[in-house]
């Protein structure tokens, strides 16, 4: 699995950067085709920074997570728990239908 962690107007620190990818490692527990997983931290926009979550799996099928928060590594923790709540609807989906009639 591939993993970019991206700053925009942001130092991206090598602890931000060892959370961002022990959280984002997690995900292909969830769902098993997640090929990238992007994370950008933008601090830009006012004071307070906007974290992204993008997984992308395989068939060009992507999820993506915003957080806006004070603290950059609870917003990363929240924009990760949104994800996985997509990857396992999905995967629940695609598992009603292989087995539905």
């Amino acid at each position: 699995m591939l993993f970019s962690i991206t700053g925009k107007h942001v130092e991206i620190t090598d602890a931000m950067r060892q959370h961002a990818q022990d959280k984002a490692g997690k995900l292909p527990k969830y769902y098993d085709s997640i090929n990238k997983v992007e994370v950008i931290v933008d601090g830009s926009e006012s004071s307070t920074p906007v974290v992204e979550v993008i997984a992308t799996g395989e068939h060009s099928k992507i999820f993506v997570a915003k957080e806006r928060g004070a603290d950059v590594y609870a917003c990363i923790d929240l924009a990760v728990h949104k994800v996985e709540r997509q990857l396992t609807k999905k995967k629940g989906i695609e598992r009603e239908n292989k087995h539905g009639e």
